[in-house]
């Protein structure tokens, strides 16, 4: 097994005709419907054809095998896929037939009035549907790797030292250490380390989802377009 494909680990699987196959295409599929539906809304779809489109992208997806000719040598799976949804919202009568056939192709459930919540708390209206997708892109990103290590916490039954260091991840406040300290009954150096900890840990989740979409040589310019995209949030 070459390093690319074990980097695209998580698009390899998906190619494949098996249980583990289809779970790893359900968590492509939910990583990526957002972030394509807030493009397709920002190109001027509206909520009922955003949805639409969106779901009958992956349907068509699905139909045609298009994820086979996801290529690591071709460059990130993102730009493949933020492609071939252009070119399939591009294709308007090949969307319309697969709007229709849709339901039948695929058993993924999107939550299109949560979607539409979030759409509605976009920032200005000045960015660009593609400026849309690798912003929600990059934020889909974040809150995946944030929902892993909460898991991990929790499995370690320290979900609560979780919620209470969670808020510095954004940045350093000494004030906010201190009444960590004193909540925690730790000391501020321990409290400081804690920390430490948690963003390291973050810092692997998010390499580590980043990884399983880009080839190995693609990584450090994948993780820098991610802090890039969200104004060095991490």
């Amino acid at each position: 097994m070459t390093l690319a494909t074990t980097r695209w680990s998580v698009v390899a699987t998906a190619r494949e005709p098996t249980p583990e196959g289809r779970r790893a295409l359900e968590l492509l599929c939910e990583a990526y419907w957002y972030p394509l539906y807030a493009f397709a809304r920002r190109k001027g779809a509206s909520e009922h054809d955003a949805s639409e489109q969106t779901q009958a992208f992956f349907a068509d997806l699905l139909e045609r095998d298009l994820i086979a000719r996801a290529d690591p040598q071709r460059g990130r799976f993102r730009a493949f896929l933020f492609q071939s949804f252009s070119n399939f919202l591009a294709n308007s009568r090949r969307a319309e037939a697969a709007e229709k056939r849709g339901g039948r192709a695929t058993t993924f459930s999107f939550d299109a009035g949560r979607a539409e919540e979030r759409y509605a708390r976009e920032p200005a209206s000045d960015l660009t549907p593609e400026r849309i997708f690798e912003r929600r892109w990059a934020f889909t990103v974040l809150e995946q790797a944030l929902g892993e290590l909460r898991r991990e916490y929790e499995a370690k039954g320290k979900g609560a030292l979780f919620e209470r260091l969670e808020p510095c991840l954004l940045g350093d406040s000494l004030a906010r250490y201190d009444v960590l300290a004193a909540e925690l009954e730790l000391s501020v150096s321990n409290v400081k380390i804690s920390v430490h900890r948690l963003r390291q840990r973050f810092r692997d989740r998010l390499r580590r989802s980043v990884a399983d979409t880009v080839d190995l040589m693609e990584l450090p310019g994948e993780l820098r377009h991610l802090r890039e995209t969200v104004n060095g949030i991490y």
